[in-house]
């Protein structure tokens, strides 16, 4: 049978070349385990790759397999690649790939899995796991195919996230958060310093609006993104999460604390107005003219998009990686997440050969080499110290990583994401519209509240 043939060739090469390693932190962790386990690795891999060929020598019966993901061109590219050096490794197996941006993408994957039309393999969102397969019953339980996939090559806090109903529905590419990334150029120009707290940030308005003019601000975003700012500032000050338990820890006073804080952004001309931002009429901010220009000298980002946003601007302009602001009180804060994750779906039809893409994306050297931090910087301990000998580590993106792991002492809570809360017509977007055109702040404190916790009521984890 093609199974067994499947597991013969993946037992002697992958799972004898790849699982070794003891399990580290993300994007750093116990250096002398790692080298261990890359000097083990480099041991095997003569051998494995020698048993790889001799064993792929007989016919295949040949298997199409569906592999759908979401992100920018350079995401995409790399992708198709990878997939491209996967199919002449095991020409028996061809690949389908669908892709897109983002907008609209998660609405037509919650259709193919009420269908039962999705993908054999499927980059995912943590929180789907929660959202679309609380029960365990879209996602395929992956140690059943640890003879496979490494799963020893991921930390365990990471697996651990990943685990819903039981099964370790995917694995973890990498883990992310937001942080400030500044045009430094538009700084120079004013004559002052990337901000490093509240206060320096509040101040720099007036300047940016005194030195460069009206329609210069050092700090631009919308809805979400400003959700995220009132965070850092809540837990700061108060040393909460947002959500423990399913329930929002803060009481109205102090969102409306944070509401406030908000306006006072853009009462000092540290951001304009959403609906100017609306205005401008793009379609991101990164192909706003205001921000290629410098006009908009600041934007809140995932660090695994560092690259993208220090080449989304003009010749001539600096971006640097911003520090975590301070100063709203002396309490850790921060939110990090499983940023990304592959699942096989309990639908596929070829769970062993969808396998094996996942591994071959996740821990084969030619795999991730070709993907590099096309998804951030990986999680997979192998594939990091591949990627780190090579000096294949994207500095911007390593810069920011490690910027998001000092500081972030808080992990998402299933129901952050989910999509009635973070899509453009959700609730966060819908609270901070309103805020920013002039609603009442405890009024939209209270509706938040309100409607984060009957969120987590109507998907209970």
């Amino acid at each position: 049978m093609e199974g067994n043939i499947m597991k013969k060739v993946l037992s002697v090469t992958l799972a004898s070349a790849m699982a070794v390693v003891t399990l580290a932190g993300c994007g750093g962790g116990n250096s002398a385990q790692q080298t261990k386990a890359a000097e083990t690795a480099a041991t095997t891999a003569a051998g494995a790759t020698e048993a790889a060929e001799s064993t792929k020598t007989g016919d295949q019966e040949p298997v199409t397999i569906r592999f759908s993901w979401w992100g920018g061109e350079s995401r995409h590219k790399a992708t198709l690649e990878a997939v491209d050096a996967f199919m002449k490794e095991y020409p028996w197996i061809t690949v389908e790939c669908e892709y897109s941006a983002w907008d609209g993408w998660q609405d037509k994957v919650a259709t193919q899995l009420a269908g039962g039309t999705a993908p054999d393999l499927m980059q995912i969102n943590w929180n789907w796991l929660y959202q679309y397969s609380g029960d365990g019953s879209k996602f395929v339980d992956l140690n059943q195919y640890s003879d496979i996939i490494s799963l020893e090559n991921f930390p365990e806090v990471n697996l651990e996230a990943m685990t819903v109903a039981g099964k370790l529905q995917g694995v973890p590419i990498s883990v992310t958060s937001k942080l400030f990334m500044w045009q430094k150029t538009s700084f120079d120009k004013a004559g002052i310093e990337i901000p490093t707290t509240w206060e320096e940030l509040l101040a720099a308005g007036n300047t940016f609006k005194e030195k460069l003019g009206d329609d210069y601000y050092p700090l631009a975003d919308e809805g979400y993104e400003r959700f995220w700012i009132m965070n850092w500032y809540l837990q700061q000050k108060y040393g909460k999460p947002w959500v423990k338990d399913m329930e929002v820890q803060y009481t109205v006073e102090e969102v409306t604390d944070g509401m406030n804080f908000i306006n006072s952004l853009e009462e000092n001309h540290v951001e304009p107005s959403i609906a100017t931002i609306q205005a401008d009429g793009a379609e991101s901010f990164l192909s706003n003219p205001k921000w290629m220009d410098g006009h908009y000298a600041g934007i809140l980002e995932y660090d695994s998009a560092a690259n993208n946003i220090v080449n989304s601007v003009n010749d001539g302009i600096e971006v640097v990686m911003g520090d975590y602001l301070t100063g709203a009180g002396d309490n850790g804060f921060g939110m990090s997440k499983v940023s990304q994750g592959f699942a096989i779906t309990e639908t596929s039809q070829h769970k062993e050969e969808a396998a094996l893409l996942m591994e071959y994306l996740t821990s084969n050297e030619t795999g991730v080499k070709i993907l590099n931090t096309q998804r951030g910087i990986p999680c997979n301990t192998v594939a990091l110290k591949i990627l780190e000998d090579e000096g294949l580590v994207d500095k911007y993106v390593a810069e920011a990583n490690a910027i998001t792991s000092d500081t972030c002492i808080y992990s998402f809570d299933p129901n952050f994401e989910n999509s009635a809360l973070k899509e453009r017509t959700g609730v966060y977007y819908e609270v901070f519209d309103n805020l920013s055109a002039g609603g009442d702040p405890a009024e939209l404190a209270q509706y938040l509240i309100d409607s984060v916790n009957d969120v987590n009521a109507s998907n209970p984890y």
